[in-house]
């Protein structure tokens, strides 16, 4: 058979680049270059600037009170107490705001935590759950809090119930059934045990702030260092495309749900060792701390963004507020209109960033030049 020769036209052709090629990385400030604004003024910082803007708020605030009261705070050891005195109020409503921090990060809310608390600190002070000890104080209050959150995830996920509306029928069903098991007395903790938590101190430092640290701690690694953590903040960004991705929407949202009633559930041991007792109406409005604490923090009440750290300093921020207003005889009033002024201007600030402000301002130079 003969062969036909098939004429050479590479030379007819243009020059072509190799079929396969292989892309060399770009930088990884290369976005930041494009913008001329370096690492700090990127996404990446973004986080850090927010907490650092922070800690000049929480250096205000003590400015303030070194004004307003000078005789105290040239005291070095009434200051030391004062901080140990802030760090021990804020420890509490700390770990719920954790928790918190979680359900909004993956798109949710969770107005029931209060009620949580209340409920696990009832259950876990009756007569019977006392007879076994501090460990079963304990543990019958980290269950509490955990069934019900998950009741609310489930409730949310699989009932299709709106967050808002599923954790305030929740608000009011828990503070409902403490007020039934407690037949609306307050009941005391006899348990020397979980009464000493709150009083004692572990080289100066009070056991409650050792586990704030190690909830806020825990928190941390789970959100920035886990699966879970990256599925958290993928949900709240774009629950269809995360669903898309292969994400188990529906599963991971009940176990964000029942991680804020765990967080509850600890927050019932260390505040009814603070009150050696527990009642229905305890952790009232915990539920509007742990939200403006968070907001604070610059968490995006559409999810998808979010840290611990902000959280937690959202959280001492108001807590030396109280201690301020405390300590210069304002009155709660005032103190709560301020907590609302400041959550109204952290929304604020998050609708209405700094860098659309300098967009805006360009914008109009060009529009006047033209």
């Amino acid at each position: 058979m003969s062969e036909t020769a098939v004429p050479d036209q590479s030379a007819d052709l243009p020059a072509q680049s190799s079929p396969v090629a292989v892309a060399e990385p770009a930088p990884a400030d290369a976005g930041h270059r494009q913008t001329g604004g370096g690492w700090w003024h990127g996404d990446a910082s973004e986080s850090v600037r927010r907490n650092l803007a922070l800690v000049g708020v929480l250096v205000a605030l003590i400015v303030i009170g070194a004004v307003t009261k000078p005789d105290l705070y040239g005291d070095p050891a009434w200051v030391w107490n004062n901080v140990l005195s802030i760090l021990k109020l804020a420890s509490v409503v700390g770990v719920v705001t954790v928790g918190m921090t979680f359900v909004i990060i993956g798109g949710g809310i969770d107005l029931s935590v209060g009620a949580i608390v209340a409920l696990a600190g009832v259950w876990c002070t009756t007569l019977a759950t006392q007879s076994y000890g501090a460990a079963g104080m304990v543990f019958c209050a980290l269950v509490v809090g955990l069934c019900v959150g998950l009741v609310n995830g489930v409730l949310i996920s699989y009932g299709r119930l709106v967050p808002f509306i599923a954790t305030l029928a929740m608000l009011v069903a828990a503070r409902g059934l403490a007020a039934e098991i407690s037949n609306k007395q307050t009941q005391v903790s006899t348990n020397t045990t979980i009464n000493d938590i709150a009083s004692n101190s572990l080289f100066g430092i009070p056991l409650l702030v050792y586990i704030l640290a190690l909830v806020g701690a825990a928190g941390w690694v789970l959100l920035n260092r886990t699966t879970f953590g990256r599925r958290t903040v993928a949900i709240g960004g774009n629950a269809e495309a995360a669903r898309l991705a292969g994400i188990n929407v529906r599963f991971q949202t009940v176990l964000l749900y029942g991680l804020s009633g765990l967080c509850c559930g600890i927050a019932a041991i260390m505040l009814t060792s603070q009150a050696t007792s527990a009642q229905a109406a305890m952790a009232n409005l915990y539920e509007l701390d742990a939200i403006a604490a968070v907001i604070i923090g610059g968490t995006l009440l559409s999810g998808g963004r979010g840290t611990i750290i902000g959280s937690l300093l959202g959280v001492v921020i108001f807590a030396t507020i109280t201690n301020l207003f405390a300590i210069n005889g304002l009155s709660v009033e005032s103190q709560n209109m301020v907590k609302g002024g400041i959550i109204v201007a952290a929304v604020l600030v998050q609708q209405f960033r700094f860098k659309s402000l300098t967009q805006f301002l360009a914008r109009n130079r060009v529009t006047s030049t033209t």
